[in-house]
């Protein structure tokens, strides 16, 4: 199983932003306590990669995970969707049980 997963669509909606921003393209995904499933995922641009990150690569972009994170999101991809409702990166976790209606919170 692979740890994680950038999508095309994610990787060049990064890339935009970074560059706008005049960032590196490195997209942090985090989970953290709350949301009204439990988790719910953070997404920011990250000035660099730690040490313990796992990280994957797609067309220059870089998505890290921290290990406590990743524990909860391994396997999953993370997409950018644009739709009737707005545009948002989406996490397609395999581990989620459960999650709300607005797809940002899941639990496990």
């Amino acid at each position: 199983m692979t740890e994680i997963d950038l999508t095309p669509s994610a990787a060049s909606r990064v890339a935009a932003i970074a560059q706008r921003q005049g960032k590196a393209a490195i997209l942090r995904l985090a989970v953290e306590g709350g949301g009204c499933s439990g988790f719910q995922y953070r997404f920011g641009l990250a000035d660099g990669v730690d040490a313990e990150d796992v990280s994957v690569e797609r067309d220059g972009v870089t998505l890290v995970v921290d290990p406590m994170s990743l524990d909860l999101v391994r396997g999953a991809a993370v997409d950018y969707v644009e739709d009737l409702v707005g545009a948002a990166f989406k996490v397609t976790n395999p581990n989620a049980t459960a999650g709300c209606g607005c797809g940002s919170s899941f639990s496990v």
